[in-house]
């Protein structure tokens, strides 16, 4: 295989006259060098350096995000399968069941057995978009796990008062809905 130089004199891209001198110049450089004892700075090559790890930095970045946005993906995918094999039927809607979601309260109208499981935390709500979905607590603690800003609502099962709650000795009405 012919060198660099033999290549461009082919491809007529330099003549003769200046291969020489390119390389007169390149002797006077090392025989300076080895006189000195000092190494010349190749400006170009540190700057070829310097764009090689930057381009190698910015391509890490772009893997890095490329990643995270298909596990975001795989995530979402999971979710969407858990809520859509485990959504649990709504009833036939009589009775209004209030809930907040981003700042906003939004409304669900479901069965009076549905309304008492979501009362006692048996079914929590989950978002998915707009539609709104109810699953079983199980299946929204996973949920919760992946995404937790999907799950709306889940009730704490049981009756344990925390012991700062200034409102611990006043009993809640049976029938009050809101």
């Amino acid at each position: 295989m012919a060198s660099l130089q033999e290549q461009f004199l082919k491809a007529g891209l330099v003549n003769k006259n200046k291969v020489k001198q390119v390389h007169q110049e390149k002797t006077k450089q090392k025989k300076l060098e080895r006189q000195t004892g000092t190494q010349s700075v190749d400006e170009a090559r540190l700057a070829a350096l310097e764009t090689q790890r930057r381009n190698a930095e910015r391509a890490r970045e772009l893997n890095a995000q490329r990643d995270a946005a298909a596990r975001q993906k795989a995530i979402m995918a999971q979710v969407v399968q858990m809520v859509q094999q485990n959504r649990q039927s709504k009833g036939n809607g009589d009775i209004a069941y209030n809930f907040t979601h981003d700042n906003k309260i939004k409304r669900v109208h479901v069965s009076a057995k549905v309304h008492e499981h979501l009362s006692t935390g048996q079914l929590a709500i989950v978002c998915l978009g707009e539609s709104i979905e109810l699953v079983p607590k199980v299946i929204a603690d996973k949920i919760a796990e992946r995404e937790p800003t999907l799950v709306v609502q889940i009730r704490k099962t049981g009756t344990e008062a925390d012991a700062d709650d200034p409102y611990a000795a006043f009993q809640v009405p049976d029938d009050l809905m809101w």
